[in-house]
């Protein structure tokens, strides 16, 4: 069967930056697949883009460069927020807000985002909102565990239940 819209997916991967030979930064094994519904809007399109067509036990190698993934780096998304908006009990919340620690916060519209602690100053932290893959030129290897065709529950849900999916 092959690869294409409503048909669950189960691949295992290597994701490397800086070519193929570059750092590992996800490993995806056999023991435990990633496994998605082709088509449902969650992977990113130039990403399903290379698996379309393949079959169980095919494998792939491709790159997705940066305007294919996650863009660029937006300097306007790296902005200094008030160090008080991080207090709790009036205190500085050194524990969790740290450089290099993500944390979730929202905008005036309730909007969610994470953010990276960037830097912390005397009065103000520097939180980027770049995608952590902003900038970056993507390397895939792996191979195709399996391919099926999605239940009808599946398809209506937009995502897998079951074994590596979703449980309700």
């Amino acid at each position: 069967m092959e690869i294409a819209k409503n048909k669950v997916v189960e691949i295992t991967y290597q994701l490397r930056l800086d070519g193929f030979e570059g750092e590992v930064i996800e490993e995806v094994k056999k023991n435990k697949p990633f496994v998605f519904l082709f088509g449902s809007g969650i992977m990113l399109d130039s990403f399903e883009g290379q698996l379309k067509g393949l079959k169980k036990g095919d494998s792939f190698h491709f790159t997705l460069g940066y305007n294919e993934a996650y863009g660029e780096v937006i300097p306007e998304n790296v902005v200094s927020l008030p160090k008080k908006i991080f207090e709790i009990e009036g205190k500085f919340n050194e524990e969790m807000i740290y450089v290099g620690a993500i944390v979730p916060m929202k905008d005036e519209q309730g909007n969610e985002y994470d953010g990276l602690i960037a830097e912390i100053q005397k009065t103000k932290v520097k939180v980027d909102f770049n995608h952590p893959l902003a900038g970056e030129d993507l390397y895939f290897d792996g191979k195709i565990i399996n391919v099926r065709a999605a239940t009808k529950e599946e398809v209506s849900h937009g995502h897998v239940h079951g074994h590596g999916g979703h449980d309700h």
